[in-house]
């Protein structure tokens, strides 16, 4: 059943920062895109006794914001409200905003309080509750790649790396894990620990990555994956207001520039017993049949899971060769071509590392899915074949759907998709998906008149 947050809880918090005078009450999009509303710190009893309202459509948008009207949730409905609650735990302070103004996330539910079906928290919880028909529990860190850029466009209208705050050059060459990047932008990534910190997300390791501008903030593992899904929604609007603060922006587009790297969201998982074991521990460093079960079931699903993975037209262009993501559904032991990686470590460590998606991935999608094909090889005890040595891209022949168009039928003509994820989101999720794809290829862009205008 929902936990739904106390708002005694929340009196004593608002008590406790007197100088608060205002709540965003934040609801992700199928896309993990933030919608709601601000509300006085006055209101927030009624948002706890009787909820916010906003329509259904929330989930029927595109990037845009505009309602896909084909999935039924727009005027077809009349563009119907929903009851929103807010989620226990997450009143929290908004640093960059000023002292006045604080967040909390909600879940959008049926006016009987039941779960609303195309809220993708609701779809991760149900797919959540078949791990607790078997005992298992679980534990799931994030990893989040994003670029700083320049708030000013080039004349062209592209993205360019952002001015470096000590010497105020504009960075264009490749320095992963660079010590001279972490200088140059060490006031902004401490203010990003910092109201971390404050917001009690918890961040862990930041490295610069092989872009110029690009980093990597570490989220640390949680037995709740819910929960670490919520601190990757919150860690995006943390980075992207921190950025503004300092006079640039930050981006979760998953290929921003042609000729640098692009960003991908990595999730870890590991499934721990009752007893608190973690299930896939082994002497082996490839980990336990059961991890080899999980990781076969993640192969088995790989193509039905891209159009969640790689939802926007730019998502594809992150899949090149030798660019640290996969083409094909691999694994190995501490070898980062793969797309599922189990990391070097003791063996109460041993997990996988799901790498296919892009930053852009709506993380309660992503990690239903991931779990979902995890769930269904362990219950099928299904192979992932042998483990990959070597060169991940020595046979650079691609297994997975490398468009927009084909990731999307892969989805839709997925029995897998459908059974995880339940036949009307996935059929709203389709949806909204195919109506954004083809209203972006209607638009002749720039590039087209410039090779095919005078060629033609």
């Amino acid at each position: 059943m929902p936990q739904f947050a106390d708002f005694d809880q929340a009196k004593t918090w608002l008590q406790g920062h007197p100088q608060v005078r205002a709540i965003d009450l934040l609801l992700p999009d199928l896309m993990g895109i933030l919608r709601g509303k601000r509300v006085t710190t006055a209101e927030l009893e009624g948002v706890h006794r009787n909820g916010l309202m906003l329509p259904a459509s929330m989930f029927a948008l595109d990037v845009l914001g505009g309602t896909v009207q084909a999935t039924g949730l727009g005027f077809d409905e009349g563009d119907a409200d929903r009851v929103c609650l807010p989620l226990p735990g997450s009143l929290a302070s908004v640093p960059w905003l000023g002292g006045h103004v604080a967040q909390m996330q909600v879940a959008m539910y049926e006016h009987d309080r039941t779960p609303f079906f195309g809220d993708p928290r609701h779809v991760l919880e149900n797919v959540l509750g078949r791990f607790s028909a078997l005992g298992l529990r679980p534990v799931m860190a994030v990893e989040l790649e994003f670029y700083f850029v320049d708030r000013e466009r080039t004349p062209e209208g592209h993205a360019q790396p952002p001015r470096q705050p000590l010497t105020g050059r504009r960075e264009d060459k490749t320095q992963i894990n660079s010590m001279a990047d972490l200088d140059e932008y060490s006031e902004v990534l401490a203010a990003i620990d910092a109201a971390a910190r404050v917001q009690a997300l918890p961040t862990g390791t930041i490295l610069a990555e092989y872009g110029p501008g690009q980093f990597e903030v570490n989220l640390h593992h949680v037995d709740d994956a819910l929960l670490a899904c919520d601190h990757a929604i919150r860690l995006k609007r943390l980075v992207k207001g921190v950025a503004l603060q300092h006079g640039f922006e930050a981006t979760f587009m998953p290929k921003p520039y042609r000729d640098h790297a692009g960003s991908g969201a990595h999730l870890h998982v590991s499934l721990v017993d009752a007893d608190g074991r973690n299930i896939f521990a082994a002497d082996d460093p490839a980990g336990s049949p059961a991890l080899r079960h999980a990781i076969g079931g993640l192969a088995a699903t790989m193509n039905d899971t891209m159009a969640v993975c790689a939802p926007t037209a730019n998502s594809y262009r992150r899949f090149q060769p030798e660019a640290y993501v996969p083409l094909n559904p691999s694994w190995s032991v501490n070898n980062r071509g793969v797309a599922f990686r189990v990391p070097a470590g003791p063996p109460a460590s041993r997990r996988v590392e799901h790498r296919l998606a892009g930053a852009e991935a709506n993380p309660y999608l992503l990690a239903a899915l991931v779990l979902a094909g995890m769930h269904l090889g362990i219950t099928r005890k299904l192979d992932p074949g042998p483990v990959l040595a070597g060169n991940a891209y020595r046979d650079t022949t691609p297994t997975i759907p490398l468009s927009w168009p084909e990731a999307l039928s892969e989805f839709e003509r997925s029995d897998f998709v459908r059974e995880y994820l339940g036949e009307r989101f996935s059929r709203l999720y389709a949806q909204t998906r195919r109506g954004e794809m083809q209203d972006f290829s209607s638009y002749v862009s720039a590039l087209e008149y410039s090779w095919y205008l005078t060629t033609s």
